[in-house]
């Protein structure tokens, strides 16, 4: 029907066309070519909020907003033309004041001889609709301008949106990839990945900042974070997920490039540290550990030493510069350096402290705490000091644990108050343990709390009497469990001392000429008792050269002092005299300086240290025993012990 009539049939007819229209969810109301209203309907009254006695033979012009009102004029002159409009989108407003968008259609309504006279109208209200559609209208504006890429993929992968960034991102257009698969954008080895993640949404999951690689419309491999979560229809049933896409490859590049320059800075703090012992010390057995900070830039001011000072005798060393990064691994390297020389020289320990805090307030980095140790098995003894460090544990045979009582002191480079020493007894079978804050500080623990961890753990690891290498392990793992990170580097150092010399024997004699042969005899008679016959010629020659050289320059008694291990015999000729002797080429005139070269020539080693009044020269000369051993170790037959001219006792 194109246009409405007057009912022409009767009465009966025109009731059941009104109950109609009453019945009717949309308003009706129907008016004349000048606006006025003539019908009303149930559905009107509830839109517009006016009953039909208050509406009809009112103006239209009351629920027309006041801009729009030559817009309904224009539509009434276009209704009088014979138009039919329908579904025209424009606004009302209600009773209450309230903007109604709205949805209308207009027709004519003609009398019985054809002339259009008023028209009908229907109103349906597409308030909540319009807003849904500019709030979609919104949402898609916020898509596009987004500086990440978003898409839509179906559960199995088929696209079906694709904005302006992810054609930026990718190079393709969204009409060259909707419909098409997402693993255009996936590298063969991450297809499994995709799958997989794919799965993971359809069971419900939301994926964020996933970092993964995808592959651009060029081939450019991008490293990017992906954010995904499922997309559900009205019934709640997952149809498939949208996933942001961020291209981090720059970040990744900054991250790896950092990464690499924190490995080198780790590794030139290694070399610097020269970590752990790289020799095997003889008399003493070690197990150590670093591990550097997993934060900032790697590399800190930790380290520790084993040093073979000889005669059985070892030096050990820890030390910790404040401060973080190449600057105090610089700082490190050089302490550790100049440590190891004083040590090698023969510097007492609390000599070596002094000089190290001297060195230290010349160096960028001056708060820097370190213990050092010098451990003389055969005596059975360890001369220990402390600059500022924390507490070494001792640990004996049956486990028990106490610090060693050194004095705590100030650390480097803080200068003003002199260093103690101290010199301890030190039992066959206990181990040392030493280890910088960076084992017994934690965010979470207080210090004196981790320290008395320590103890314990000490205390019940050594109870089962352990390798030492299990025995590094397990304190680690109970002071650091569960961790992966360090805010600080994480140094320990566990030093024991498993045996005393086979035996030992001294003898006290005068400052004169005549106590060169005593010596002598006194040697050969000691080497017999002790099954070393095929040391004594060497021995013999040796001893009387530092005995003859402590005749001729020291004053007042010697010590003569004899040691044998399973690896080494040790002799040692001790004076009162300050002066240290050392090796020189003599002219071919003289008389004087050869005997220092011989010692040099024959010994497996010696060397000399400062005493408490005077110096000690020694000498070690290797057994037959740990010459068949390096012969194996090597391959080839073991040379017969060195020496030197016959000597007779």
């Amino acid at each position: 029907m194109t246009a409405v009539d007057a009912p022409r049939n009767g009465a009966g007819e025109q009731e059941l066309f009104r109950g109609l229209v009453e019945c009717s969810q949309d308003a009706i109301l129907t008016k004349t070519l000048d606006g006025q209203v003539t019908f009303w309907n149930a559905a009107a009254q509830r839109l517009y909020g006016y009953r039909a006695q208050d509406m009809v033979g009112r103006h239209i012009g009351l629920l027309i907003p006041p801009d729009l009102q030559e817009e309904e004029a224009e539509l009434l002159r276009r209704i009088g033309r014979g138009e039919r409009i329908e579904h025209y989108e424009t606004r009302r407003v209600t009773g209450g004041g309230r903007v109604l968008d709205v949805d209308v259609s207009l027709w004519p309504i003609r009398s019985r001889q054809g002339v259009i006279h008023a028209v009908c109208s229907v109103t349906r209200d597409i308030t909540d609709r319009k807003r849904a559609e500019a709030r979609s209208d919104e949402l898609a504006v916020v898509v596009e301008s987004s500086q990440d890429a978003i898409l839509i993929k179906t559960l199995d992968g088929q696209i079906s949106f694709w904005n302006a960034a992810a054609q930026r991102l990718y190079g393709y257009r969204a009409q060259d990839m909707v419909g098409r698969h997402i693993g255009l954008l996936i590298p063969p080895d991450l297809q499994e990945e995709e799958a997989e993640l794919l799965e993971r949404i359809g069971r419900g999951e939301q994926i964020e900042h996933y970092e993964t690689r995808r592959v651009t419309g060029g081939g450019r491999v991008l490293d990017v974070d992906v954010t995904l979560w499922p997309i559900r229809n009205r019934d709640g049933v997952i149809t498939g997920a949208c996933s942001t896409v961020r291209d981090i490859t720059d970040r990744k590049k900054a991250e790896r490039e950092l990464a690499e320059l924190y490995a080198q800075q780790r590794h030139i703090a290694l070399a610097l540290r020269l970590m752990g012992a790289s020799e095997q010390i003889p008399g003493a057995r070690a197990a150590t550990r670093y591990l550097p900070s997993t934060q900032g830039q790697g590399v800190g001011g930790d380290w520790l030493d084993l040093i073979d000072l000889g005669a059985g005798r070892v030096g050990v060393i820890i030390g910790d510069v404040m401060g973080r990064g190449l600057d105090a691994a610089v700082v490190m390297g050089q302490l550790r350096s100049a440590a190891r020389a004083l040590a090698l020289a023969g510097t007492p320990p609390c000599e070596l402290i002094r000089t190290l805090d001297t060195f230290t307030r010349g160096l960028p980095e001056q708060f820097v705490t370190c213990t050092y140790l010098e451990a003389d098995p055969a005596l059975g003894e360890v001369t220990a000091c402390s600059a500022g460090h924390l507490p070494v544990w001792l640990v004996t045979p049956d486990a028990t644990v106490s610090a060693l009582p050194v004095p705590t002191g100030i650390p480097l480079g803080v200068g003003g108050v002199p260093h103690q020493e101290v010199r301890l007894p030190l039992r066959a079978g206990t181990t040392l343990a030493l280890y910088t804050d960076g084992l017994v500080e934690t965010p979470h623990s207080d210090i004196e709390t981790q320290l008395e961890l320590l103890t314990t753990t000490l205390g019940e690891v050594f109870t089962t009497a352990p390798d030492l290498e299990d025995a590094a392990d397990r304190v680690l793992h109970t002071l650091l469990p569960n961790t992966a990170t360090y805010s600080d580097d994480v140094t320990l150092l566990l030093v024991g001392f498993p045996a005393a010399p086979l035996d030992t024997a001294t003898v006290d004699l005068a400052g004169e000429p005549s106590s060169v042969p005593e010596g002598r005899h006194f040697l050969l008679r000691i080497l017999r008792a002790w099954n070393l016959a095929a040391l004594a010629d060497t021995a013999l020659l040796l001893a009387s050269e530092l005995l003859t050289n402590a005749v001729r320059h020291a004053q007042g008694s010697l010590t003569l002092r004899v040691w044998y291990s399973m690896r080494e015999l040790g002799v040692e000729v001790a004076d009162g005299s300050t002066p240290r002797p050392r090796a020189r080429l003599a002219d071919s005139a003289e008389e004087n300086g050869r005997g220092l070269m011989l010692v040099e020539a024959l010994a497996d080693a010696w060397g000399s240290r400062p005493g408490a009044a005077g110096k000690t020269v020694w000498f070690t000369l290797l057994t037959a025993a740990a010459l068949a051993a390096g012969a194996r170790q090597s391959g080839t037959a073991p040379d017969a012990p060195r020496s030197g001219a016959a000597l007779s006792g």
